[in-house]
């Protein structure tokens, strides 16, 4: 990603250095554009994938809560070690997280801090059972891994926070 940045770090400076440098009707691209574009078009749809396939997981889990809400309490009055917190209060925070927060993530709208939110519910997901399986040890590890990265590196291309960047750009806005 470091490489990623780098090069379209440098083909920005050489468009606003060169207006000529934009691709025109003649036949010749600058150098490292198409590699630049392709980059960030992977880079962008593997954000897409990574959001994608968070949300569906605490957002699927969000949803069974709401579906069986005596349950959702009764596991947070049994079974979960949320020890900080009333039963209540927890289910009610959690469930509210992965409901709200998937549809964030998967907008990328905040996405960093839908992303951060997220690795909260994770981890507390993990800390406050007693035993957690080991295909579900696996799971969680790779959804922080997904998490920590949108966290570091942002949504991507494909969300509502480059889009508002870009429209800000254009206007003058942020500079």
């Amino acid at each position: 990603l470091a490489f990623s940045i780098t090069i379209s770090a440098t083909w920005m400076w050489r468009v606003r250095s060169d207006p000529g440098a934009l691709p025109s009707a003649g036949p010749r691209w600058p150098r490292g554009v198409a590699r630049d574009l392709a980059l960030g078009g992977a880079q962008a749809a593997l954000a897409l994938w990574a959001r994608y396939v968070v949300a569906w997981a605490f957002g699927s889990s969000g949803l069974n809560n709401v579906r069986d809400w005596e349950a959702t309490l009764a596991l947070f009055e049994n079974e979960y070690a949320v020890t900080v917190l009333s039963p209540g209060l927890a289910a009610w925070l959690g469930a509210g997280g992965e409901l709200v927060l998937p549809v964030m993530l998967l907008l990328g709208w905040g996405g960093r801090l839908a992303a951060l939110g997220l690795s909260v519910v994770n981890a507390v997901a993990v800390i406050s059972l007693p035993e957690v399986a080991p295909a579900a040890w696996v799971q969680h590890q790779l959804w922080g891994a997904l998490l920590l990265a949108l966290a570091v590196w942002g949504p991507g291309g494909l969300s509502v926070d480059a889009w508002r960047t870009r429209r800000l750009t254009r206007s003058g806005e942020c500079r």
